[in-house]
C-alpha cells in the first residue's frame, strides 16, 4: 500500500535550509552509521518536491550539465516537482512540473508509484499540504546538531501531540533520526 512520507533533515531549531534556501550547513555534520541512500530508495515508486528543492538540487549538483548524475541519485523515478513556473529539466530525467495544491495531483501521484511509497523531499509547506488533505503518512526527521538563524521551516503547520506517534528514534553520528506515523483522523 502507497503511503506518502516525508523525509528530511532539520537543524535543531527547525529549519530544514537557511536564509538563501542552501543544505551547505548540512553537509558538514558528521552522520556516523547512517542508512544509506540506496536503502531508502528501495521502497520509493514517486519523489515529490517543491521548486526551491528542485533548484537547488539542480544547481549544487550541476544536473543540467551533467543530466547523468540524475539518475545516480533517483534512478528512473517519476520526480513531481510543485511550481508556478517552467523549470528547466536534465535531459533523459522524469520530471513532472506541474501547479496548484497538492490535492489536485494525489491520484496521479500514487497512481505514479505503483504500489511504492511517495517521497516528499521537501519544503516543508509542501509537506503540510499533504498534510492538510489527509494524505501524509508518516514524518522521518534528521536533526542535525546545528542551528540556523532563520530559513525554511521544518513544518509549517499546527499539530497536536496526539496527531503525531513516535515510532522510532535512531542516532546516527551528531544526528537524531526520528520517525512519526500521522494519525489521520476519524469519520
Amino acid at each position: 500500500m502507497t503511503r506518502v512520507v516525508y523525509y528530511t533533515a532539520s537543524s535543531l531549531n527547525g529549519f530544514i535550509a537557511d536564509d538563501r534556501n542552501s543544505l551547505d550547513w548540512l553537509f558538514a555534520a558528521e552522520t556516523g552509521d547512517a542508512p544509506s541512500h540506496e536503502e531508502f530508495m528501495r521502497d520509493i515508486g514517486v519523489i515529490v518536491e517543491g521548486a526551491t528543492t528542485y533548484e537547488w538540487v539542480l544547481a549544487e549538483s550541476k544536473l543540467i550539465e551533467h543530466p547523468e548524475k540524475w539518475r545516480e541519485f533517483f534512478g528512473d523515478l517519476p520526480t513531481y516537482v510543485f511550481s508556478h513556473r517552467d523549470l528547466p529539466i536534465p535531459e533523459g530525467a522524469d520530471v513532472r512540473i506541474v501547479s496548484g495544491d497538492a490535492i489536485e495531483h494525489l491520484d496521479e501521484i500514487v497512481r505514479a508509484a505503483s504500489g511504492s511509497d511517495v517521497w516528499i523531499v521537501g519544503g516543508g509547506d509542501l509537506a503540510g499540504q499533504f498534510y492538510d488533505i489527509n494524505a501524509l503518512d508518516e514524518m522521518q526527521v534528521s536533526i542535525a546538531p546545528a542551528t540556523l538563524s532563520g530559513g525554511a521551516p521544518l513544518f509549517p503547520r499546527l499539530t497536536e501531540p496526539n496527531e503525531l506517534d513516535l515510532v522510532g528514534v535512531e542516532q546516527h553520528g551528531g544526528f537524531a533520526h526520528l520517525t512519526y506515523r500521522v494519525r489521520q483522523p476519524l469519520g
